[in-house]
């Protein structure tokens, strides 16, 4: 399966930040979206990725007065892209290799949505499952 087709399943949203906005909005805004990770962009440049993760590291070393900070001062700067016409496979070997949980995905270097781990577990279970049951007709047809 390649990531156009898991971004058609799930949809091209993307919920992106600037890299001004306190870590406390990007707190309330990965809440009220319910998401990981929120993709920093100055206009329409990828300049970050905020997850949670990088949000934990923030309140470790400097506590509270984290929230206080701009985006900008705690994202992941080394930005790792996906491309439409990758396969998941490719995929979940990057994300392992650079133990990495979102991959925003540029289609003519244009942001064109966002592939999280999740996704590509999902989807790596539904070949399974579609492979498996293939086999089971099979060995049943004799």
């Amino acid at each position: 399966m390649l990531v156009a087709e898991i971004l058609k399943g799930k949809g091209q949203a993307v919920f992106t930040l600037s890299p001004e906005a306190a870590l406390s909005e990007a707190c309330a805004e990965l809440d009220r979206r319910g998401v990981g990770a929120l993709i920093v962009c100055e206009g329409d440049e990828v300049v970050g990725v905020l997850s949670e993760r990088d949000i934990v590291r923030a309140i470790s070393r400097d506590g509270a007065a984290a929230l206080s900070q701009p985006a900008s001062h705690y994202m992941t700067t080394e930005v790792i892209f996906a491309a439409p016409t990758e396969t998941v496979s490719v995929l979940m070997t990057r994300m392992t290799d650079r133990r990495i949980r979102h991959l925003p995905v540029l289609r003519e270097r244009q942001l064109a949505g966002v592939v999280s781990i999740g996704d590509v577990v999902k989807c790596q279970i539904a070949e399974a499952t579609q492979e498996a049951e293939s086999l089971r007709s099979y060995i049943a047809a004799g």
